[in-house]
């Protein structure tokens, strides 16, 4: 940091603040870890992943302010203020890895909701089902229902089938009684 406060005050801020986001998005992380409520697991990925938005743009203004210097700079420190955004970017890329692993876990438990739940899920479906976007509620509505709907036309399609089927079964009985008689 000091290093940057002698080549800008404004660089030095921005690096304060992205290392505050780092260390409050590792935290969070931690803390993910040991929440066991689902919706609650939710909430607090939703929280760090608008706290992964802000660290981005806040990047996007490191490196605006550093190519705003660039040409007032020797080529060692550009070198210096493009590897410390790279670092940066490469951090963020691993919390985002780590979003992705949680957010993965919890899709999987949601769907689990969908599937029917076994003795004493019922309340853990009903956490998932309300930590649940009313977006992605009506998506695996539809989704249903739409299977549902599908599973009643090869209903009526048997129906039918088995109609026909007993209608020539019907006439060629008719016939041969015909025959017979």
């Amino acid at each position: 940091m000091d290093d940057l406060s002698r080549i800008s005050e404004d660089l030095a801020e921005i690096d304060g603040q992205i290392r505050d986001v780092f260390r409050a998005l590792s935290n969070g992380f931690q803390k993910l870890e040991k929440i066991k409520e689902f919706n609650r697991q939710s909430r607090q990925l939703e929280e760090l992943t608008e706290k992964m938005r802000d660290c981005k743009r806040l990047i996007k203004d490191f490196d605006k302010e550093a190519k705003n210097l660039e040409d007032r700079l020797d080529r060692g420190t550009s070198k210096m203020l493009s590897d410390k955004k790279q670092s940066m970017i490469k951090e963020l890329n691993s919390f985002v890895a780590l979003k992705k692993k949680y957010a993965t876990n919890i899709e999987n438990k949601r769907i689990e909701l969908f599937e029917g739940p076994s003795e004493g899920q019922v309340d853990d479906n009903v956490f998932m089902a309300s930590s649940m976007t009313n977006e992605q509620l009506i998506d695996r509505g539809h989704k249903m229902m739409d299977e549902t709907d599908q599973a009643i036309e090869r209903g009526k399609k048997i129906v039918s089938e088995t109609i026909d089927i007993g209608t020539e079964t019907a006439a060629t009985l008719k016939s041969q009684v015909c025959e017979i008689a």
